[in-house]
């Protein structure tokens, strides 16, 4: 074996949690290194998931805009689409941002490995690089090698007519028909995408409900509108198998006892995730598994061997960047010594759909489901004259209230741009803010935040723009 490398951590996976807890350990005065076996920085999130996904539904709302502006006097001729084109933009969005990652982590004398990682034990890293192999003894290791779509063997048919969120974001073509397997955030989002580019979109949910996760109420409008753009929303079904016909792809569904069969050009694959390990050599460590094969570790980023921790997707739970990336701050403050864990943490959830939706905190349907006492108020974006603006009053704004001390325990929204105006909701659960903290905060006019104060007068029984009944309403879980 070659000389080692020694450093005080070393991170695998570039991604939002990998990067993070790189560049906040050398921060913190710490020697680091990164190893990521994809050329551009970035982790999946950048690369195959939040961010181009993001730039493609920009281009969908764009040609939906453009398309329903006729009520406001302004016609467009209809889009002229080049996917080429398309492509080298999304393309050259996520070269800034990886070369943006490698500038900020050269500024902080993190040194970035590209090549395959390997444990050789508990305390060696093998990394596989075009120039050879590099050995490096660590203090502690950190992985975050993120996570992958699922692709069930009866759909995976060798077939890119079959394709996962990957390929999807590639946008090999326009489709004129596309099955989309699965009604979560991903299914959804990319189905937005593919209807808006012009594809008779068909989407199909083994449960009785798409987005699960969300309050019913809050995926109501995202309904209604994918029901208008999208060919159908077929829920209760399951695909029982797919074959090549062709150039199509043949699908058998089961509709309750019912049989279907049909043809599709593609078909896009969302039903879940599953972590990136394989091949890292983590059976030459302690690291353990939990039942469902995600490394297993406690509130402080442990795993069970005592110089390796984890972070992100392949630690399960919520797969989602902004968590991944607290890990990482988790993770580093433990291994310099400091007392942090992953604890009473509000993590918000947004997904953007059209209209979008977002939530943190406790919701309406666990209130119900663990027997927590809450009070509901809800404010319709039909009485924002932000919303009447640009005609998207298909949005509301929910709390979640607990009775006695009138603290905010949950925030709901759906409506565009939802995501943006999540994050007072999550300042106000983390700060353990009443309703009355929120009502009384003057929201600039006229603005969709707006909705949170008049939501939080609602809960009074004195918000302007709406009739509301006085305190005293029924208990939601009576």
């Amino acid at each position: 074996m070659a000389d080692p490398i020694k450093t005080d951590v070393v991170v695998i996976g570039a991604g939002p949690g990998g990067y993070a807890a790189a560049f906040y350990a050398a921060d913190k005065g710490k020697s680091a290194i990164l190893v990521e076996q994809d050329k551009r920085l970035g982790g999946v999130c950048m690369n195959r998931g939040c961010i181009p996904s993001k730039a493609l539904l920009h281009v969908g709302k764009l040609i939906t805009e453009a398309k329903e502006s006729g009520i406001r006097g302004v016609t467009f001729q209809p889009p002229k689409i080049d996917l080429a084109q398309m492509r080298q933009w999304k393309e050259s969005i996520l070269d800034k941002l990886g070369q943006g990652i490698r500038t900020l982590g050269r500024a902080r004398k993190v040194e970035m490995l590209t090549g395959r990682a390997h444990f050789e034990d508990s305390s060696t890293l093998r990394v596989e690089t075009e120039k050879g192999q590099i050995f490096i003894k660590y203090g502690k290791a950190i992985i975050a090698t993120g996570s992958r779509p699922a692709l069930p063997k009866a759909f995976d048919l060798g077939n890119p007519r079959v394709m996962t969120s990957t390929e999807a974001l590639d946008l090999p073509d326009i489709p004129e028909t596309l099955l989309v397997v699965g009604g979560g955030y991903i299914g959804m989002e990319m189905g937005t995408v593919y209807a808006a580019l012009g594809s008779r979109v068909t989407v199909v949910e083994a449960m009785n409900s798409i987005l699960l996760g969300a309050d019913p109420d809050l995926v109501r409008p995202v309904m209604n509108y994918a029901k208008k753009a999208f060919k159908e929303i077929r829920l209760g079904v399951k695909v029982a198998k797919m074959a090549t016909s062709g150039k199509k792809i043949k699908v058998d569904m089961e509709v309750g006892s019912a049989k279907k069969e049909e043809l599709y050009d593609r078909v896009l694959v969302s039903v879940g995730r599953s972590p990136n390990y394989e091949d890292l050599g983590l059976k030459n460590t302690k690291v353990t598994f939990d039942e469902k094969g995600f490394i297993k570790v406690n509130s402080r980023q442990e795993t069970s061997d005592p110089q390796i921790m984890a972070i992100g997707d392949v630690a399960g739970g919520a797969m989602l960047a902004h968590k991944a990336s607290k890990e990482a701050r988790i993770a580093v403050d433990v291994l310099t010594g400091e007392n942090n864990a992953f604890e009473d943490i509000v993590i918000p959830a947004v997904i953007f759909t059209d209209p979008e939706v977002a939530w943190c905190g406790l919701t309406e349907a666990e209130a119900r489901e663990k027997g927590i006492p809450v009070e509901i108020a809800r404010y319709s974006w039909g009485a924002s004259g932000r919303a009447l603006s640009f005609d998207r009053t298909d949005g509301m704004t929910k709390l979640v209230i607990d009775p006695e001390s009138e603290r905010i325990l949950g925030v709901g929204i759906v409506g565009a741009g939802a995501g943006e105006l999540i994050s007072e909701g999550v300042l106000a659960v983390e700060m353990g803010a009443t309703a009355a903290d929120i009502a009384e905060s003057v929201h600039p006019h006229p603005t969709l935040s707006e909705t949170l104060m008049e939501c939080a007068e609602v809960f009074y029984g004195y918000s302007t723009h709406a009739v509301s009944r006085k305190r005293g309403r029924e208990d939601i879980s009576s």
